[in-house]
């Protein structure tokens, strides 16, 4: 897709991004503190299959279902807001800017 400035018709267009970018901050954060809360379950079923290897094997089952939640979740949700936050980039902002004239504009607008 070749794009131009609607006012200077120059083809060198930036894109900023602040949406996703800070959807995809939050989302990583919320999933995160989400992943790891839930996660407190999981480590209480690692906990007590780490029994088997005895009361360390408890500790390590426990950080490892609670690590684990906290990566996954923190992923997930850095996933959806960033997508969320690209959409509204789209749809709301005026994303694109002109490098030359400075000019900034929306894809919808268009």
């Amino acid at each position: 897709m070749n794009l131009t400035c609607p006012q200077c018709q120059s083809d060198r267009i930036g894109t900023k991004n602040f949406a996703k970018k800070t959807g995809g901050t939050i989302g990583t954060v919320a999933g995160a503190a989400s992943g790891a809360a839930g996660a407190m379950g999981g480590a209480e079923i690692g906990a007590a299959a780490g029994l088997v290897a005895g009361p360390v094997g408890a500790l390590f089952g426990g950080l490892a279902g609670a690590i684990l939640g906290g990566l996954f979740g923190g992923a997930a949700g850095g996933a959806v807001g960033a997508r969320l936050g690209e959409v509204f980039d789209d749809t709301v902002l005026d994303n694109c800017h002109c490098l030359e004239c400075g000019y900034c504009f929306s894809l919808k607008r268009i």
